[in-house]
């Protein structure tokens, strides 16, 4: 539980700014095109530190470098907090992007930390809690907002932000309490070697590409939703405030606990059927979706559908590539969000694009079409690769 909430909280900051924009941009006369820039650089940063700090996690100790970064995603934080100029504010925001990866570090520490007969369920608890943390970060944000103002919001993430530092320093094992990889041996590999070792992994193993490309896929359908649900809701028949589309996360929830179900599944043996059926609930709450115009019990359906499916999918995948090599684990990880990056983004800019020239529908249809894209391919690879889980886990170093 305490992985998990660190993970929310870490992750929530690439989120709080999203509806804090316009607030932001009048504070700091900031025009238009230089206000959207404070989402895209907080992402290109979270990229960035996917690829060149997570898989420190396989190098170092880490419980010291779970503190550090926190302690510097503290400083990050105000500097954001107490930022006067539009180039602080965005160096800011591109820094906490770059440090907020600490949650991957998490999960792969809590994967380490897992039996192996337990380590679906251990993932699952931690995932959801990085997706209530995604789906809660725009409601909290906004509230914060309106009661103290844009900057408070900050404030109040740095400061839980050092107390989970410290809170972490204290009860997180030490190398030699329980071996900081688990079962698995260090590597000593050098920092060159530890990133052209990520793409030595991705070339040997087919596994780690397919579920790369479920990922990609199913977070393309994921942003898809969460990135442009807000423009029809805010229009006519609804006309709905900031305030009230924020708390469309809430319903979210429901979906994302059931992360800890499917991290179950897969310890029973079952990440093959659950994939498979996740992924046709996601095609399927496309449907419901569709209705979002006419109805909003049907919206609230599909958003748990979707967040369901999308759920057990990711953490299945998790689970799956982890086993592979368990001393690998923050570059495998790191590698496989890599591709959540490119699907989050790709199904932003789609539609948000698509939804201004054609409508609420086409963005469903987009979606739809990515959801059963990951479906089709779960069909015509179900059998070609064994089913892993509930196996004993290679060891041999991967370089």
């Amino acid at each position: 539980m305490l992985f998990a909430v660190a993970c929310g909280a870490a992750v929530a900051n690439v989120y709080f700014s999203q509806p804090l924009l316009v607030t932001m941009g009048h504070d700091l006369a900031m025009s238009p095109a230089l206000v959207g820039s404070v989402v895209t650089l907080t992402h290109v940063g979270y990229g960035l530190g996917l690829f060149l700090l997570v898989p420190l996690g396989d190098v170092v100790d880490r419980r010291r470098l779970i503190v550090a970064q926190l302690l510097l995603l503290v400083a990050a934080l105000a500097v954001v907090a107490l930022a006067h100029s539009a180039a602080i504010l965005l160096a800011g925001m591109a820094a906490v992007g770059l440090l907020a990866v600490v949650t991957q570090t998490l999960v792969a520490f809590a994967a380490s930390l897992a039996p192996a007969d337990g380590r679906g369920r251990v993932v699952g608890l931690v995932t959801s809690g990085v997706v209530i943390g995604i789906l809660l970060a725009r409601t909290a944000s906004g509230l914060v907002a309106d009661l103290a103002g844009w900057r408070a919001v900050y404030v109040a993430s740095a400061s839980l932000t050092a107390l989970l530092a410290l809170v972490l320093y204290r009860v997180l094992p030490r190398p030699n309490d329980r071996g900081d990889h688990g079962d698995a041996p260090p590597t000593t590999l050098r920092y060159g070697q530890l990133l052209r070792s990520m793409v030595t992994l991705f070339a040997r193993e087919r596994l780690l590409r397919l579920r790369a490309l479920f990922g990609l896929l199913i977070f393309a359908a994921f942003s898809t939703l969460w990135s442009s649900v807000a423009l029809p809701l805010s229009e006519a028949p609804y006309f709905l405030s900031h305030s009230a589309i924020g708390a469309l996360g809430l319903i979210g929830v429901v979906g994302a606990l059931a992360a800890t179900v499917a991290g179950r599944l897969n310890d029973r043996g079952l990440s093959r059927r659950t994939t498979g059926i996740a992924l046709a609930l996601l095609a399927a709450s496309w449907l419901p979706l569709a209705f979002t115009r006419s109805s909003l019990w049907a919206l609230a359906v599909g958003v748990i559908l979707l967040d369901l499916a999308v759920q057990a999918v990711h953490v299945t995948n998790q689970t799956l590539i982890y086993a592979l090599h368990p001393e690998a684990g923050s570059r495998l990880i790191g590698g496989y969000m890599v591709f959540y990056s490119i699907g989050s983004a790709t199904g932003a800019i789609a539609a948000t694009s698509l939804y201004a020239v054609a409508g609420w529908g086409a963005v469903c249809a987009l979606g739809a079409a990515f959801s059963c894209l990951g479906l089709a391919l779960w069909a015509c690879t179900r059998h070609s690769i064994p089913d892993p889980a509930g196996t004993v886990p290679r060891t041999p170093q991967a370089r």
